[in-house]
């Protein structure tokens, strides 16, 4: 019986040959995705345009949904075998359209790589109450995954790829109020509840999807330098995080620790491409490999225990369909 990653049983570095230095470029050498159908969410800005570009030069066709079309049009210009549609995560019939107009054209989808975050933002929620970090971060990824999941089961060997981060150690999922309409809104707490949910996902996913010959993964990027992703965060956040000091100066040992945007793409295209994974998935990967287990107690490399329960990741399920209307149609 295929082993599933439940508890992190699978949990632990498979000898891929790339570290925490590898690049996009170092991850896709000697690879052709000739015929291959990528949709990659966030895909014009940060790690997410790296990732389209790096596949698209191997020869995939890259649709990359995006919130802003012109500003995505810039962002790409020049890149071959990309297209461009409109679609908000916030905004559930915004997804459903992107996907049903993807699933009228009749093609396979063979990579699905749920890119687009947010973080440290304040308290919002989406027109149907749901807190935008959970919404963005997670329940898009869900509802976008389900509505493609007819072109997923049809290209007969695709991947879905969950980009978390090592901040779901800022939290597990509360269940019993994920929105925090009854709990003081921490930021981060919040961010790291829906990258939490997104390990969660990947995890029953892959169970679920593998019978159809459907792998998912979720991984960390690393802390990267040059994305959006801290656009609305005030100075004093980083400071207390111990990034900054308080003129808004990057500490030394902190950069010196960040990532490249080619670096922070490499674990997406290796998750995406590598042979290493046909018969393995559920597993989260960091550093363009499969991350260990993380400790139980403070922050630390690889991925918690909690954020890989068998327990949470059905239960989630199950909250997640509620929570969307959408029944996913396994089968």
């Amino acid at each position: 019986m295929e082993k599933n990653n439940y508890q992190g049983a699978l949990q632990q570095p498979i000898g891929s040959g790339f570290n925490a230095e590898s690049t996009a470029a170092d991850i896709i050498k000697g690879i052709d995705l000739s015929g291959k159908i990528a949709v990659i969410t966030g895909g014009n800005t940060g790690i997410g345009q790296e990732t389209t570009k790096t596949l698209a030069q191997a020869g995939a066709t890259v649709i990359v949904p995006a919130r802003d079309v012109e500003k995505a049009k810039r962002n790409l210009d020049g890149i071959a075998n990309v297209e461009i549609e409109p679609m908000d995560l916030m905004n559930p019939a915004s997804i459903d359209a992107f996907a049903q107009k993807f699933l009228d054209s009749g093609r396979s989808l063979h990579l699905l790589i749920n890119n687009a975050g947010i973080m440290w933002v304040p308290l919002r929620h989406n027109s149907h109450g749901i807190e935008s970090q959970l919404a963005t971060n997670y329940l898009a990824q869900f509802r976008l995954t389900a509505k493609l999941w007819p072109a997923l089961k049809q290209a007969n060997g695709a991947r879905v790829i969950n980009v978390s981060s090592q901040g779901h150690q800022f939290g597990t999922f509360d269940f019993d109020d994920p929105n925090f309409q009854h709990r003081t809104y921490e930021t981060l707490q919040a961010y790291g509840q829906s990258k939490t949910a997104s390990n969660l996902f990947a995890l029953e996913l892959d169970n679920r999807a593998k019978a159809f010959n459907i792998r998912a993964y979720s991984l960390h990027p690393g802390s990267i330098a040059g994305t959006e992703l801290g656009r609305e965060a005030p100075l004093e956040l980083f400071v207390k995080m111990g990034f900054m000091d308080e003129q808004g100066n990057m500490l030394p040992e902190v950069l010196a620790s960040l990532k490249t945007i080619p670096q922070g793409a490499a674990t997406t295209v290796w998750c995406a491409t590598t042979p290493l994974l046909d018969n393995m998935g559920g597993v989260y990967c960091e550093d363009a490999d499969v991350a260990p287990l993380a400790s139980d107690s403070g922050p630390s490399r690889g991925v918690k225990r909690y954020s890989l329960d068998e327990a949470d990741a059905k239960r989630l399920w199950k909250w997640s369909e509620e929570t969307s209307g959408i029944s996913f149609p396994m089968s």
